[in-house]
């Protein structure tokens, strides 16, 4: 081994780079090209020769040798250079490429140069799939399992359950063939745990629908076990309606305990329905006292109608009479969940409408209308048919059958006190809604004088007063309903209107806080608020209440429009043109928003912007001319004479007697040079002088009639206070938020309450 050992020799101790510009000649190439001998190997074979393996070939060029070390040796080319690829001081040398890249004979040739073969065409089309290859088996098998789910769904929704049942055990075994090939082609991940769960839990319903309740148990146990599928707890229940059935109660009731702590707390449909399927399990096993607890619990979280009446039930069954009638208190409070309004089209669909008209009043609707007041009335019950004619009426009202209602109510006027006193109620309030003050006024005093407790009458009473003015009177029949009813919200609001028209506002203010801590976003509330604090002189106040309305309704014109007035007011013009734009946008044609609107980018010299306004108005208006002067005023200030010019000459087509038309008509083409002017001129003189003819006639016309204008004048001072009797006068706040006074909403409030049974 020392012999391969080779020491530095000493006086190489101090030169660490010694040797550093030593090279061996070999690598020489700059006399290459006076080689003779590397000449001939270039232009002939010898030089492209294929790099050497480790096969020996039967050619005369003698190859490396291996020795015992794993070395390799080589022979050197005839100019003592190294082989391509040859081992030099056992240092193995990379291979380098002969040919140059993209240089091929056919240059010599005189051939386009093409290093990327674009002339050889477009590339051959992608090689198809096999049908036969793992992937495709694996689709074409996985599709057939989601077919026979489906087949065996459809067959159970048949009725054939045999089918269903072989369907779903088909799918079961082509499910387990595809687990095994993808566990073969693929990792276990990839699985498709979906699939695996759709066809169990589908094998696990036909079994159970074909009282095999053994298979079906098995089956959803090996679901709920299995950790992968998620939500899977919650086929407990199903296990558990399978024992009930099987009259396994307490194997039942646990399972539908399991199922609940399975279900979150958000879920209350069905944690709700589980509770039920538990009280019904604890009434089967004779478990009264734990089923009242159930439906207890129930009753208290979301009541329905199954779990009062079996709570009644068990409490009849424990014999406790006190709770049993609690109980049925509970029962009757709960909706009945019947649709009222299904003749009533719910939107604007011609061909539903058409349905329901079709339907409205044929065989079926008219047994349906007749039969149950004609049962109740041979019955014991008598009494209860005067209601259900009552609530008759009220369904023609909510259809919009008002003559109909009117003879139903009609003919309950005649009735007894109570009965008499309801109809006269809703008799009145349809009258108040046709304006018909006089008959509102009379079905009113019928009401109040069948029973003088009933503070919708009283209510209804107060309003045909304040219809005819007499606020006085008005605001003692709203204080007698409340003091019948303290609840009775449409007369507290209404009374605070009445304080409001006699300019009581402490008082008016007092009554709507009051009616805002019952109803706490009623928009109309709260604008009467804002609108007491504006009548107050406390826009601030105004401001904040107003700001609670728009959080109620925020896309109200009326109410965004106030608000930029009460800012304007304010001296705040950037947030009044901030809610005087959304009020625009919600409500383009209102024209004093509009009007405030284009002043505001007068005021900030935008006239292209106030164009847009002003052109808006006089569409909505096409008959006032200061709109088409303002929008020739705005492009004759933003310099655009010629627009300006023809948008004067259109304006005085259109109102050829207008004088400031022209008066500006004879301005602009005097100072354009325009020879018009003059004909203006002498239009806009001629107009002139007639005004002033005009004017001279009427002066004259005064003078001699001064005895009988006094005359005139004094009647037409009393005709100014004159109230029309068909339209009361109720001020009305300007938001589309409805009052109750109104008679449209009240009367609506009146119909909904008082119609009922009592």
């Amino acid at each position: 081994m020392m012999q391969n050992v080779h020491l530095a020799p000493e006086t190489d101790e101090d030169d660490l780079y010694s040797g550093y510009n030593d090279y061996n000649p070999i690598y020489d190439i700059e006399e290459l090209e006076n080689d003779a001998a590397f000449q001939q190997a270039v232009r002939t074979s010898h030089g492209r020769r294929p790099p050497i393996t480790a096969k020996i070939s039967s050619t005369a060029v003698t190859r490396p040798i291996a020795t015992g070390y794993g070395s390799k040796t080589s022979l050197a080319s005839s100019i003592g250079r190294p082989m391509t690829g040859a081992i030099q001081d056992g240092v193995t040398r990379p291979m380098t490429a002969v040919r140059a890249a993209g240089f091929t004979k056919a240059a010599l040739r005189g051939s386009a140069f093409d290093p990327l073969s674009q002339s050889r065409g477009p590339a051959s089309p992608l090689e198809a799939k096999k049908k036969d290859s793992p992937e495709e088996k694996i689709k074409q098998l996985e599709k057939e399992v989601n077919e026979l789910v489906e087949e065996s769904c459809i067959a159970n929704s048949c009725g054939d359950l045999k089918l269903a049942l072989e369907k779903a055990k088909d799918a079961g075994r082509k499910e387990r063939v595809l687990v095994r090939q993808r566990e073969q082609v693929t990792t276990p991940e990839n699985i498709n745990l979906d699939l695996t769960y759709s066809v169990l839990f589908n094998l696990a319903s036909q079994y159970s629908v074909n009282e095999m309740y053994a298979e079906a148990l098995n089956t959803y146990q090996v679901i709920v076990k299995n950790k992968m599928f998620s939500n899977a707890g919650i086929l407990k229940m199903n296990m558990g309606n399978i024992y009930l059935k099987q009259r396994n109660y307490s194997k039942a009731i646990k399972f539908y305990r399991m199922a609940l702590d399975q279900v979150p707390s958000v879920n209350k449909q069905m944690r709700i329905k589980i509770m039920q399927n538990i009280g019904v399990t604890f009434i089967q096993a004779g478990q009264y006292s734990d089923a009242i607890n159930s439906y207890e619990h129930i009753m208290s979280m979301a009541p329905n109608l199954k779990a009062g009446y079996n709570l009644t039930i068990c409490y009849f069954a424990i014999g406790d009479r006190e709770k049993m009638k609690k109980a049925f208190q509970k029962l009757i409070t709960v909706p009945l969940e019947i649709d009222e309004d299904k003749y009533i089209s719910p939107s604007d669909d011609p061909h539903t409408n058409l349905v329901t008209e079709a339907i409205k009043n044929d065989h079926l609707r008219q047994m349906e209308r007749e039969r149950c007041v004609e049962v109740v009335k041979a019955s014991q019950y008598v009494e209860l048919a005067n209601d259900l004619e009552i609530n008759k009426a009220v369904t023609y009202l909510r259809q919009k059958d008002y003559n109909q209602a009117v003879e139903i109510l009609k003919v309950l006027e005649k009735k007894d006190s109570r009965v008499k006193s309801a109809a006269a109620t809703n008799l009145s309030a349809l009258y108040y809604m046709g304006k018909d003050f006089a008959q509102a006024s009379s079905y009113a005093d019928i009401a109040v004088n069948s029973d003088r407790y009933n503070p919708a009458a009283l209510t209804n009473k107060g309003n045909t007063v304040f219809a005819n003015g007499d606020y006085e009177k008005a605001a003692e029949f709203y204080k007698e309903a409340l003091r019948n009813d303290s609840s009775c919200t449409e007369a507290l609001y209404n009374i605070g209107l009445t304080y409001e028209k006699l300019n009581r506002l402490d008082e008016a203010l007092d009554c709507f806080l009051k009616l805002h801590a019952i109803l706490r976003n009623s928009a109309e509330v709260l604008y009467q608020i804002a609108n007491i604090y504006e009548l107050m002189e406390n826009p601030s106040q105004a401001i904040e209440w107003l700001m609670q309305v728009v959080s109620v309704i925020p896309t109200d014109p009326q109410v965004l429009s106030k608000l930029g007035e009460l800012y304007d007011r304010e001296g705040d013009k950037s947030q009044a043109f901030q809610y005087y734009y959304e009020s625009y946008r919600y409500f383009p044609c209102n024209i004093e928003v509009i009007e405030w609107l284009g002043a505001y980018y007068i005021d900030t010299q935008f006239w292209e912007k106030a164009i847009q306004y002003f052109e808006r108005a006089s569409l909505i208006q096409p008959t006032q001319v200061k709109w088409q002067l303002m929008v020739a005023s705005c492009f004759r200030r933003s310099g655009n004479y010629q627009k300006a010019l023809d948008t004067y000459k259109d304006t005085h087509r259109k109102f050829p007697e207008n004088v400031e038309c022209l008066r500006f008509l004879v301005r602009l083409c005097t100072d354009l040079g325009l020879k018009d002017a003059q004909e203006y001129a002498r239009k806009l003189k001629r107009l002139e002088k007639m005004k002033e003819i005009r004017e001279q006639r009427i002066k004259s016309g005064r003078d001699g009639s001064g005895g009988s204008r006094g005359k005139r004048e004094g009647s037409a001072s009393g005709d100014a206070s004159y109230v029309d009797p068909l339209g009361p006068q109720i001020e009305r706040p300007k938001t589309a938020a409805k009052k109750r006074i109104d008679e449209d909403d009240f009367a609506d409030e009146e119909l909904g309450d008082d119609l009922l049974p009592e």
